[in-house]
């Protein structure tokens, strides 16, 4: 597929300007919260979304900067969006990963940018081997560096609900894994997804947020034992990015924002009309 996507797409302009932008005020408050002024990655994720929103935001008109990431969670859903729009988006897998879709994951979008949720060393061996059988097909098309990116997901809350290494040691051994044992894997950093009850407290009562402190002490931990590369923390979501950036996030994942709310997954359309008014 060329990098112009599907031309059989027509976006509702409508549409296309509400989501501008709804993504431009999202990133107005990233930048209000980055004190430090450091770099900040925007994933807009359009899990359930048509492909034509992400469309509006990729290909928006000449005066306005393409946005590059965007994230997915269901796997057939990234697959079906993926054949439909341009190569030139970077795509970031950021839900359950389960351990025998991982090798088809990294084998099948050669525009995989990233996978998030890494936490068992089967699934890093997964997406190892569908990277590298990538890779020798021919099928990469990206320039320079050929490795996937990934971050290691940390249960930083403790909740039995939530997928991720334990802090500490576990974290410590699975990026020591992807970093020695997988050549086709980058570890880009840490990712959580923090306890509800704590991102509104943080939000409403301007605290810090206690799992995205946690977070901070692993990456701190991990780097002072494997060194290496500097290691990047992906934290904060639609509820709680702001506070995510005032802790040190180096990536957002902001979905309901941009997009507005999601119909039921069973409702979802890949592709097909889009609706109009506010996002």
């Amino acid at each position: 597929m060329s990098s112009s996507g599907n031309t059989d797409m027509k976006v509702n302009p409508q549409r296309a300007a509400q989501l501008i932008e709804n993504l431009s005020h999202v990133s107005r408050s990233i930048q209000a919260a980055n004190k430090q002024g450091r770099q900040i990655r925007l994933v807009a994720v359009s899990k359930l979304k048509p492909a034509t929103d992400i469309l509006a935001l990729h290909s928006p008109p000449s005066s306005q900067t393409p946005h590059l990431h965007f994230g997915e969670n269901y796997q057939q859903e990234l697959l079906e969006k993926s054949k439909l729009l341009p190569r030139s988006i970077r795509w970031h897998f950021i839900g359950a990963l389960q351990t025998n879709k991982c090798k088809p994951l990294a084998e099948q979008i050669p525009n995989l940018w990233c996978v998030e949720s890494v936490d068992t060393v089967r699934k890093a061996d997964g997406l190892e081997k569908g990277r590298k059988a990538l890779v020798e097909k021919g099928g990469w098309e990206g320039k320079g560096d050929e490795q996937l990116r990934v971050f290691v997901q940390v249960n930083t809350s403790g909740e039995e609900s939530k997928s991720g290494v334990e802090p500490g040691e576990e974290a410590v051994s699975l990026c020591r894994h992807v970093r020695e044992e997988c050549p086709h894997l980058k570890l880009q950093g840490l990712m959580t997804i923090g306890a509800i009850a704590r991102s509104k407290e943080s939000q409403e009562e301007g605290k810090e947020n206690e799992d995205f402190l946690k977070l901070k002490e692993v990456r701190d931990h991990v780097q002072e034992v494997l060194g290496g590369d500097a290691l990047e923390l992906s934290m904060g979501m639609s509820k709680d990015f702001e506070s995510a950036v005032r802790c040190g996030s180096d990536e957002v994942r902001v979905g309901s924002v941009i997009f507005g709310e999601r119909p039921a997954r069973k409702d979802a359309k890949v592709k097909g009309e889009v609706e109009d008014g506010k996002g």
